[in-house]
């Protein structure tokens, strides 16, 4: 997809769809929209007088154009009430309309910047326009013998028929916001390929494909490799399967004047069948979504080093599969991680903690300041928040509330759980220093509280994405499938950590 700005009239256009947005109870303010539909008869007008729930949150009426102006089609997007507006909003807003431009056989869509107050405004609404565009003609099409009906939008021009409201928006803006889009996208297609495509192996050659296109530098450690660091937790996952584990160490270094190191640590379970405590047998295929924290990390390192921010990010990302065999861990074991501490094994599906236990203290053992760690790790957390908001828990209250700002301005919703220590009665093992099960209750925060012990006094950050790592249906800019939750808000983080 092509996407660019044009300075034009909206009556000028040449696209085969023009998008125009409009709030619920406002008259045509917009000169350029009022030329627009004196154009076209006052149909605009006409729509609004007398079909006024055609501009409600997300609806879409297509005026055709009949050769009056040059755009083949109006399409008349509803923004819903103003005071509701937001940029996640907006981003939806260009997917609902571009997937509506796509329905009928549109190429070619152009779009007004809508739902704008000021200049400074103007350019994040661009921004989230594009974003939205880039994310919501997303396709997942690899394994499909005949794609000749999937409908794709090639060209895409964001119209700026008002200059006095888009002087600071340049092609920096819009190319920013098709790299953080594409960037998504990609962490999607990890999630969304199968777990025979997608293995230990190759996360690995992503990871060197991202490393070699945009300048990070990579290591992969092999079984020995990991076997002489005593990762004997993510070792102790791996032991049941065939595919051999990998150890992701990318690195972004921007800023070699700044001690500061952080660390984005990615559950890396390509498939999880829960291994000798296994999965119930429905709903088992989804689980190749296991390495989803995985994916993140690698789709924000790469718009990370696209866009060059000015920080120190290291990317680390332990990969292997959760699988039954006579070599599988077995509950009963004690295993010892990688800081020594001892690990009573109540449920082998309880294993994401296990190889993050590894994972954030290698992130320690390489000198990172601050850590966060993502991870689709418990089924809890999606009973107490569902597939809308992703789980946090944390042990420095100052570094988890950048954290949420930046989920905030991305728009990822996310949501504080407590770390009282009365939880972390539940996780301690009579015969080890720990166990990698506190039960059923308060399961979300005691998985985080376990991964705590290893982050020690380093300031450290837990996102639970089990929810928000897939959806069963296309809603707004999501489409079934992958969401590719996380990246966006570690990309804001990353910039919003650059030295002022």
């Amino acid at each position: 997809m092509n996407i660019a700005m044009m300075p034009e009239s909206l009556v000028h256009v040449p696209c085969d769809t023009l998008v125009i947005g409009h709030f619920e109870n406002e008259s045509i303010s917009d000169t350029a929209v009022a030329e627009l539909d004196q154009a076209l008869a006052g149909q605009i007008t006409t729509l609004l007088s007398t079909q006024p729930s055609c501009v409600e949150y997300g609806k879409t009426t297509v005026i055709y154009t009949l050769n009056q102006i040059v755009p083949k089609s109006v399409l008349l997007l509803g923004l819903g009430k103003k005071q509701k507006i937001t940029n996640d909003r907006i981003r939806a807003l260009s997917a609902i309309a571009l997937k509506a431009a796509r329905q009928i056989r549109s190429t070619t869509l152009a779009t007004t910047i809508y739902a704008h107050d000021n200049g400074q405004d103007c350019v994040a609404a661009a921004q989230a326009i594009v974003e939205g565009i880039i994310l919501g003609n997303y396709q997942f099409n690899q394994y499909k013998s005949n794609t000749a009906n999937s409908d794709t939008i090639e060209k895409v021009l964001i119209v700026q028929h008002d200059t006095s409201l888009t002087l600071e928006l340049g092609n920096a803006e819009i190319e920013k916001s098709i790299i953080i889009g594409k960037s998504v996208n990609f962490a999607r297609d990890l999630v969304n390929h199968p777990a025979n495509y997608m293995t230990p192996s190759r996360m690995a050659e992503e990871a060197s494909f991202l490393a070699e296109q945009y300048g990070m530098d990579l290591s992969v450690l092999e079984f020995p490799d990991i076997e002489s660091l005593q990762m004997n937790a993510m070792l102790a996952v791996a032991q049941g399967s065939e595919q051999p584990p990998k150890l992701i160490v990318l690195k972004h270094m921007g800023d070699v004047t700044n001690n500061e190191v952080i660390a984005f640590v990615g559950k890396g379970i390509t498939f999880d069948s829960g291994g000798i405590s296994l999965k119930p047998g429905e709903g088992m295929q989804d689980m190749k979504d296991d390495m989803g924290g995985g994916a993140a990390v690698l789709g924000a390192m790469a718009a990370i080093a696209q866009l060059k921010l000015a920080v120190n990010i290291i990317a680390i990302i332990p990969c292997t599969e959760n699988m039954p065999s006579g070599k599988a861990l077995k509950p009963g074991d004690v295993i010892t991680s990688m800081d020594k501490k001892t690990i009573e094994i109540i449920n082998t599906d309880a294993e994401g903690r296990l190889i993050l236990a590894d994972g954030v203290s290698y992130a320690r053992y390489l000198g990172a300041t601050k850590i966060i760690d993502l991870a689709t790790l418990t089924g809890a957390c999606v009973v107490a928040l569902g597939t809308i908001t992703s789980g946090v828990l944390t042990n420095n209250d100052a570094w988890c509330q950048q954290v949420l700002d930046a989920a905030e301005q991305s728009g990822e919703k996310m949501w504080k759980l407590p770390n009282h220590d009365d939880y972390f009665e539940q996780i301690k093992s009579t015969i080890a220093d720990l166990k990698n099960s506190g039960g059923r209750h308060a399961g979300a925060i005691t998985a985080g509280l376990f991964i705590a012990q290893f982050a020690a006094e380093t300031p450290w950050v837990h996102i639970d994405i089990a929810g928000t790592v897939t959806t069963p249906k296309d809603t707004g800019y999501n489409q079934a499938g992958a969401t590719g939750v996380g990246v966006r808000t570690l990309i804001r983080l990353a910039e919003t950590l650059q030295k002022r």
